[in-house]
């Protein structure tokens, strides 16, 4: 099994609003398209038919485009010794990453298994980040790794759907249920 990256789409969301706030006309749009293409994705639990996802490349594709058309009327030049550099805005470079890692943005409309986002991942390890501004850390190596194992533990089970109350009394009991694996 080969695993592919994707990127989060929620940071594109907020990269994307930021520059909705500061009035550039293609980040509205993109917005829209991403969220239109994770509606899709919610909708269909197989495969997107083929029409609709050509449909939807075709506006990101041309939303990107308008995105460059925008930044490069705007680069400003810079003389820096004896040559002229440009100076891309925050909004060009995020146009740049949207277009040149298209496939890893748009991952999770071609799979279904892909998430939008990768918020799961994020909140996993907030608790730990967390634990350790609130207390300084943990005052053993053996409480961190108790720690990490049960929040992994639930993490699992919240996952896989279980109930967590259940899984925690049987995890008392000792009768641990291992998660599915999708191959």
């Amino acid at each position: 099994m080969s695993t592919k990256h994707a990127l989060c789409n929620a940071h594109h969301l907020r990269e994307l609003q930021s520059f909705i706030e500061a009035k550039e006309p293609w980040s509205k749009k993109m917005k829209k398209v991403l969220l239109c293409m994770h509606k899709y994705r919610q909708a269909f639990t197989e495969e997107i038919p083929k029409l609709k996802l050509k449909r939807l490349e075709e506006m990101y594709d041309k939303i990107l485009d308008e995105g460059l058309a925008y930044h490069l009327k705007r680069r400003e030049q810079f003389p820096c010794g004896g040559r002229t550099i440009r100076k891309r805005y925050y909004g060009h470079n995020l146009v740049l990453r949207l277009k040149n890692f298209r496939g890893d943005v748009l991952r999770f409309l071609y799979n279904p298994a892909v998430p939008f986002t990768n918020n799961q991942a994020e909140q996993d390890i907030r608790m730990m980040k967390l634990k350790q501004k609130i207390s300084g850390g943990f005052r053993t190596t053996k409480g961190a790794d108790v720690f990490i194992q049960i929040r992994t533990f639930l993490s699992t089970a919240r996952k896989q759907k279980w109930d967590i109350f259940e899984v925690l009394a049987n995890a008392i009991k000792g009768q641990i249920i291992l998660p599915v694996h999708a191959d």
